[in-house]
């Protein structure tokens, strides 16, 4: 992690103050998938965007490869033994993450019957479980509906990882961890987000499947 890290605050001196915290937030993350818990990864607007891509990473292989174990490749073919050499020989193992921000039946039929800024915290309520963690991405940290779910989360025994601009908004307040990067306007905080979840996506997977 130490490697991978000073590379990343080389590459972008501008978070170096935000290394005690990155670190932790690496951390919160490979215990979080250790246990076999479930990342939920919300924001609005170019942070759905970043939700979206943050799953995609941890759901499939990013850097490294990632086979399956040998024993479910076994019980593939088992069940198939046309199809499950196929099967076999191309799915990868992910590390389970859900983006809250792609359900737009549910969020929709929630905002409709109910109120749309609890969205997220419907499907926390109903994805969520001790030892989970809800990462919720908010450029000025004042997202209501990503702090509403946040506190859900925190109900529920979860973790919280944010990200957010320089203040942190009220988003802090409930975080584990916050990752404020120190920039206040929305594409600029935007720009010091994406190098950094691709930072964590990198650690996660190489301590899950560094071999």
């Amino acid at each position: 992690m130490d490697a991978s890290l000073n590379t990343l605050l080389m590459r972008y001196p501008q978070l170096v103050g935000m290394k005690a915290d990155l670190r932790k937030a690496a951390e919160l993350l490979i215990k979080t998938a250790r246990e076999g818990k479930l990342i939920l990864v919300a924001g609005n607007g170019g942070s759905a965007a970043d939700s979206e891509h943050i799953v995609g990473e941890l759901m499939k292989s990013f850097i490294k490869a990632r086979p399956l174990d040998e024993e479910l490749k076994a019980r593939l073919v088992e069940v198939d033994p046309s199809l499950g050499v196929h099967i076999a020989a191309h799915l990868q193992k992910g590390i389970p993450a859900i983006c809250l921000s792609s359900h737009s039946a549910l969020m929709s039929a929630f905002a409709n019957d109910v109120d749309s800024s609890l969205s997220y915290a419907q499907q926390v309520a109903g994805y969520g479980s001790e030892g989970a963690l809800f990462w919720g991405i908010s450029t000025s940290g004042n997202a209501r509906n990503v702090a509403q779910a946040a506190v859900t989360a925190k109900a529920m025994g979860m973790a919280v990882l944010g990200m957010t601009g320089e203040s942190g908004g009220t988003l802090k307040g409930y975080c584990d961890v916050c990752l404020r990067v120190p920039e206040t306007e929305t594409y600029k905080v935007q720009e010091l987000h994406l190098p950094i979840y691709h930072w964590l996506c990198i650690v996660l997977e190489e301590m899950l499947f560094g071999g």
